[in-house]
């Protein structure tokens, strides 16, 4: 069975906000921090390391 990235993440972080229940601003913060940092010069090395 297979099943797109997308809704796998989705999953996840809905699971991870219900179970863990981080603040929303360090929610937001995440995600428009990783956001920034993959736009960034930045992007290529991070996208390396985690392969």
């Amino acid at each position: 069975m297979e099943i797109p990235l997308w809704l796998a993440l989705a999953v996840l972080g809905y699971l991870g906000i219900k179970l863990a229940r981080p603040p929303m601003w360090l929610v937001v913060v995440l995600l428009l921090g990783g956001y920034l940092v993959a736009g960034s010069f930045l992007g290529p090395a991070v996208g390396t390391a985690l392969k």
